[in-house]
């Protein structure tokens, strides 16, 4: 329960107006609005089935697979969590360069 309401805060801490400001003037997302309402329960479920997965799987197949996804949605859309904290926290011009397809 504790997961979920960390989640819940986020999400809702991640569509107010300073967060949608800071993605917009740090990121390449110049038009982002916030997240729908679908958006922010698929996140929420799906950090769910995450929780579930980590505390079902050993802890160095859950360190792997984080990884793995990571890497995969960096190559594949040049974006993740990781990236998103990195850019709202000290933004990288090299990063925001790569991620436009520069």
């Amino acid at each position: 329960m504790l997961a979920i309401a960390i989640e819940a805060a986020w999400e809702i801490g991640e569509n107010t107006p300073f967060i949608i400001a800071r993605y917009r003037a740090a990121t390449i997302s110049l038009g982002y609005y916030g997240d729908s309402i679908v958006n922010s329960l698929s996140d929420t479920l799906f950090m769910v089935a995450g929780f579930v997965l980590a505390w079902r799987l050993p802890v160095p197949a859950v360190v792997v697979l984080a990884l793995a996804l990571e890497g995969f949605l960096g190559w594949a859309i040049r974006d993740n969590l990781t990236l998103n904290v990195i850019m709202l926290i000290h933004p990288i011009d090299a990063i925001k360069a790569w991620q436009a397809g520069a």
